[in-house]
C-alpha cells in the first residue's frame, strides 16, 4: 500500500468562481511538515477546505493509499485534522471540555484513559496547563487559537490540515506553536499542511514547501531550493533576498514591491482564498 499524501489533478472553487485548477503534489511521505505558501487570495484556504471535504472539489486526494472522497464522513474526522483560520466560537466551555468533545466526536472508540492521556500529551506539547480549566469567553484570541490547535491535533489525525495557525499569536508563540507542530507530526509519522505568510517561519520548521499562484502550483520540494528570488519575484512581486543569519538559518528579506504593471510583478487575482 502507498504511504504518505498525494495530490492528483484537485480543483476546487465557488460558483462561478474557479480558485485551483488541476493542482498535483507528489508522494510526501510520512512525518513531513509541508508550508503551503503564496500571495493573498491564491487560494491556501481554499487548497485545505479542499482536502478537509469542506468545499467540493474534483481530482483525488489519497492519504496513505486510500482516497478520502470514498471515506464515510466520521472516518474521514478520524484521519484528517483541520483548524480553520476563523478563531474558535467565545463560548462558556472551558478549554478542557471543547478537547474532550473532539474526542467523543472522533475517537468514539478509544477508551477513557486513552482519551484523558491524549488531552494531557497535548496539553504538554503545546504548554497549554494554564488555560485547561479556563472558560474559552475569557481568553484572548491567541489563546482561543491555541485550544482550537489543541482541538485538532488531540484526535491524532493522520492528516493535519492549519491554516494560519499563528496568525493571532505573539512571536514566543509562534516559534512555541511550530516547534511543538513539527515535533507530533514526526513522533507520529503524519502529514501536516501548514497555511502561513510568514515565510521565514516556513523556511525554520517546514521541510517541505508548496508555493500557489495562478490556479496552480508555482514551485514545490525544499524550501532552501525552492524560495528562490526569482521564485519570490514571480509568486510575491517583490524584490528579495534569501540569505543566512548567524545561525545558519535561512531567512528572506524583501527589499522592494514591485509595480503592479511590471511585467515581472505576479498577476494577483479577485477570488477569495
Amino acid at each position: 500500500m502507498s504511504t504518505g499524501f498525494v495530490l492528483d489533478q484537485l480543483s476546487a472553487g465557488y460558483p462561478g468562481r474557479p480558485v485551483l485548477s488541476g493542482v498535483s503534489v507528489d508522494g510526501i511521505p510520512p512525518g513531513t511538515l509541508v508550508a503551503v505558501v503564496g500571495p493573498n487570495a491564491v487560494g491556501k484556504s481554499t487548497l485545505l477546505k479542499a482536502i478537509a471535504g469542506l468545499r467540493p472539489a474534483q481530482g483525488r486526494v489519497l492519504l496513505e493509499g486510500t482516497d478520502l472522497a470514498t471515506l464515510p464522513p466520521r472516518e474521514r474526522l478520524r484521519r484528517v485534522g483541520y483548524l480553520p483560520q476563523a478563531l474558535p466560537q467565545s463560548t462558556s466551555l472551558v478549554a478542557y471540555e471543547t478537547w474532550h468533545s473532539a474526542l467523543r466526536a472522533g475517537r468514539s472508540e478509544w477508551s477513557a484513559a486513552r482519551r484523558e492521556a491524549a488531552i494531557e500529551s497535548v496539553v504538554a506539547a503545546l504548554g497549554l496547563q494554564a488555560l485547561a480549566l479556563r472558560r474559552l469567553d475569557e481568553l484572548s484570541g491567541g489563546q482561543r487559537q491555541m485550544v482550537g490547535l489543541a482541538q485538532a491535533i488531540v484526535r491524532a489525525p493522520r492528516l493535519l490540515l492549519l491554516d494560519e495557525p499563528t496568525s493571532a499569536l505573539d512571536l514566543r508563540w509562534q516559534l512555541q506553536v511550530l516547534q511543538a507542530v513539527r515535533a507530533l507530526v514526526q513522533q507520529q509519522g503524519t502529514v501536516g499542511l501548514v497555511a502561513v505568510h510568514d515565510l521565514n517561519l516556513a523556511l525554520r520548521f517546514c521541510q517541505q514547501v508548496l508555493v500557489l499562484g495562478g490556479g496552480g502550483v508555482l514551485a514545490a520540494g525544499d524550501p532552501a531550493q525552492v524560495l528562490t528570488p526569482a521564485l519570490l519575484q514571480r509568486a510575491y512581486g517583490v524584490q528579495a533576498r534569501v540569505e543566512r543569519c548567524s545561525l545558519g538559518n535561512l531567512l528572506v528579506l524583501a527589499d522592494t514591491a514591485l509595480p503592479l504593471d511590471h511585467p515581472l510583478s505576479h498577476t494577483t487575482t479577485t477570488t477569495t482564498s
